[in-house]
């Protein structure tokens, strides 16, 4: 019997060395996306404008990373605080954790060489080696070209500096552990042709990473099959919303959508002071329109040109759910 005991007590030993080393080396070694490389960034003026359009109207780090007008439709940002971080995600949302967006203004940028800010944009990796959750989508971001990152980099140099101090990010177990896993290195695309307007359209709908938000997922990996389908949910005022379906099916998704019916949607947000008040468990959107409302008619005819593109998919899609209640509304 003592034997017995001895040998399935050496078992649990060896199980948890097994256990305690395998998760030190992923706690440790990982995430390894090579060190951040030795670049400067020239702050030209053209750098700069064509960061700020993206910023704020395309691959919209403005959105994720300013603070909100939440009582308002389509949660307009607050301008004067633009960069300066502050929405919480946590268990309230869904989240698997406590995560408050970073300020990423120069107060909070200044140490970071142009190599660590061009690291974290597209592999996921902070300055000080930590890996982030992809819930800052640089998945896609890691297809970019980089030029754009560069622009984007100059821009972000001339923001106010806000200097906004938030808690440290805690994710909830095993999920700490899983996330040193999942940074990998970029493979940088290249832009293309915008007078080819379908590969140029696929180019922008990636680093919006449209897809991230208009496709259901199980535990992060894409369902196959349900590809900008729509359906994801987010809780947001109240309620859980779920994306629209942006295929060209046309019973559920936007088959029957003229390129003009697709423009003038973006275009309807283009004036920010007529955002309707939202009571509470009131139809909310988080599509910030009110943002890609600045991109240029030419880009979002581009988007429109691809999406066209994709291989329809029927997803009648319940957009707005309150107690157990499920209404459709125009869109999201």
């Amino acid at each position: 019997m003592k034997k017995v005991f001895k040998g399935f007590l050496y078992l649990v030993i060896v199980v948890i060395l097994i256990v305690v080393i395998g998760v030190s080396y992923i706690t440790l070694a990982l995430p390894n996306v090579g060190n951040a490389e030795n670049i400067k960034v020239e702050a030209s003026p053209e750098r700069i404008k064509h960061g700020e359009y993206l910023v704020k109207h395309v691959v919209s780090c403005a959105d994720c990373h300013s603070p909100h007008f939440d009582d308002r439709f389509g949660a307009p940002i607050d301008t004067t605080r633009l960069g300066a971080g502050g929405a919480i995600f946590d268990q309230t949302v869904g989240f698997p954790g406590n995560v408050v967006v970073p300020d990423i203004t120069p107060a909070k940028l200044k140490d970071w060489s142009d190599g660590e800010l061009f690291r974290t944009i597209t592999t996921g990796v902070k300055k000080d080696g930590s890996p982030i959750f992809p819930m800052m989508p640089w998945p896609y971001f890691s297809k970019m070209d980089k030029e754009d990152v560069y622009d984007i980099i100059a821009y972000i140099r001339t923001l106010n500096p806000i200097d906004a101090n938030y808690p440290q990010a805690k994710l909830d177990f095993p999920l700490n552990i899983l996330v040193h896993t999942m940074p990998k290195k970029a493979t940088l695309g290249t832009k293309p042709d915008p007078e080819d307007t379908v590969k140029y359209g696929a180019y922008l709908v990636q680093i919006a990473a449209c897809q991230f938000c208009h496709s259901q997922d199980d535990k992060g990996t894409l369902i196959a099959g349900l590809e900008f389908a729509g359906g994801k949910p987010f809780i947001v005022n109240g309620g859980t919303l779920r994306t629209a379906n942006i295929t060209p099916d046309k019973e559920t998704g936007i088959g029957n959508w003229t390129k003009q019916d697709f423009i003038a949607r973006f275009k309807a947000f283009s004036d920010r002071s007529t955002a309707a008040k939202v009571a509470p468990k009131q139809f909310q959107t988080i599509m910030p329109w009110w943002q890609y409302a600045g991109m240029s008619v030419s880009d979002i005819s581009s988007i429109y040109a691809y999406l066209k593109t994709l291989k329809p998919v029927k997803n009648k899609v319940d957009k707005w759910e309150v107690n157990g209640s499920a209404s459709q509304t125009a869109s999201n």
